[in-house]
């Protein structure tokens, strides 16, 4: 696999369709917000601090998710009775990601299916959050972070799927990594509660056309490799 383009691929991805992340995560976000001392929110500084902690904890929690699959993937790919099984399994996560638009841009609502099966095990994750609450230290942000990188996610779940056939579980860790980077900047507005653009990224047109540019980019990354790399 062409490592530079899927990573490149992914970090877009991530960019355009963490708006996604707005409607999901504004709550989680203001739970934050409203959690921490006083003096910390009259910080920007410090408030800034809690908040970048904040989503290493998510970042690692995507991370150790995608070393696990990617470790998975790996044993399941190499056990497949095909030839080129690499080049399947590319497809069939491609095809996640070409619905991940669909669904981004409320076009097919098929995806909907994951994040069901993800809130059973929500259910169970999410009381954990709250030894963590009030936020006043923080380790405590750090923790928090952690328990809110496990909440059930469409644009999560596939990018996962693409750490399945990245090769290994060194790459599906930093294929992960690499996507959470990318979700920063909007989640770093929704911290900050940048109203106007929050407001403005909830538009539908707004939404699809972020969705037209993310099943583009997957289209083209389809045409860019070659078969033959595999």
């Amino acid at each position: 696999m062409n490592e530079s383009i899927t990573f490149f691929s992914v970090f877009l991805t991530g960019l355009l369709g963490s708006v996604h992340c707005i409607g999901m995560c504004s709550s989680i976000v203001g739970a934050l917000t409203m959690s921490v001392p006083n003096q910390v929110r009259q910080s920007q500084l410090q408030f800034m601090s809690y908040l970048l902690i904040y989503n290493l904890g998510r970042l690692s929690s995507y991370t150790i998710a995608g070393f696990l699959v990617g470790f998975l993937g790996e044993q399941f790919i190499n056990l497949l009775p095909i030839a080129n099984p690499h080049k399947i399994s590319l497809w069939v996560s491609g095809t996640f990601m070409i619905m991940l638009g669909l669904y981004l841009g409320k076009w097919w609502q098929a995806l909907a299916f994951l994040e069901r099966v993800g809130n059973y095990w929500w259910s169970i994750i999410e009381p954990l959050g709250c030894q963590f609450l009030p936020v006043k230290t923080l380790w405590r942000a750090y923790g928090l972070g952690l328990i809110w990188g496990w909440l059930p996610c469409s644009l999560v779940y596939s990018v996962l799927a693409l750490s399945l056939v990245v090769g290994n579980m060194q790459q599906g860790g930093l294929l992960m990594l690499t996507f959470g980077l990318s979700t920063l900047p909007t989640l770093f507005a929704l911290g900050f509660t940048l109203h106007g653009l929050i407001q403005f990224v909830r538009q539908l047109i707004v939404q699809r056309i972020i969705a037209l540019l993310i099943i583009l980019i997957w289209l083209e990354y389809f045409f860019i490799i070659p078969l033959t790399h595999y």
